[in-house]
């Protein structure tokens, strides 16, 4: 799963967005801030260009002429697994949970200060970058639970031995569970420990990827044994699970 980037280059990223003066906006502050910035305007070819360039990010218009962004944003999904956040006018909670459930690592306002969209795309992309040593022992970045396994080296997860498809978001919440196996999480601590600010207490972002994950790793989405929800506290990841 993922690409290996070269952590002595610059980050690459990509701007999908027809409205010429904001993507060249936020371009060129981004690349004030040492980022390597490529914009594309037409939603036709913004998929082939994710696919073959592979940057380091990608920030996506949702309302784009033509495909939308949503649409754009799940199909670069099948072989794309850098960061992608969605822009918008639009801040209704439907809205932004579509827009996770479709695979956005974040759904940020078109109205939010360049330098809160930097701080996000920065936190999305330390999470991303797979050219960074593991920390801890290898024994620890590897976690069995029975007929599912989880590396933390290789980014990567099995379920009775055929990889699962997780997105680089998925992946980190996975971890963030499992490795806390038999302990719960609040949504508060995921939150902060994910993305590196405090829990605004509306955000859905962390409840959409859970059940997104459950079906992946064998779970039960109606009735779950792996993924546990506590009701008013947060989330129990169950290391022994019985059949």
């Amino acid at each position: 799963m993922g690409y290996r980037v070269d952590s002595s280059k610059k980050k690459r990223i990509l701007i999908v967005d027809d409205d010429i003066d904001y993507a060249r906006g936020l371009r060129d502050y981004l690349t004030s801030n040492d980022f390597e910035v490529e914009l594309e305007s037409e939603s036709s070819t913004a998929i082939n260009r994710i696919r073959d360039e592979k940057p380091d990010l990608v920030l996506i218009e949702v309302d784009l002429r033509g495909e939308s962004g949503l649409t754009i944003c799940k199909l670069s999904r099948k072989d794309f697994t850098g960061g992608i956040v969605l822009l918008s006018h639009r801040t209704d909670e439907l809205d932004q949970v579509l827009g996770l459930d479709m695979g956005a690592d974040d759904y940020i306002s078109r109205k939010t200060a360049h330098r809160l969209i930097l701080a996000r795309c920065q936190a999305i992309m330390r999470r991303t970058d797979y050219s960074l040593p593991s920390s801890g022992s290898q024994d620890a970045d590897r976690l069995e639970f029975g007929n599912l396994v989880i590396d933390n080296t290789m980014r990567e997860a099995w379920l009775d031995r055929q990889p699962i498809e997780l997105t680089s978001a998925e992946f980190d919440l996975l971890w963030l569970l499992s490795s806390h196996a038999g302990e719960v999480l609040t949504r508060e601590a995921i939150f902060n420990k994910l993305r590196g600010i405090e829990y605004d207490g509306q955000d859905r972002s962390v409840d959409v990827r859970v059940s997104r994950i459950r079906p992946k790793v064998g779970d039960d989405p109606i009735h779950p044994r792996r993924i546990k929800t506590v009701r008013s506290k947060g989330y129990l990841f169950v290391g022994e699970v019985k059949q």
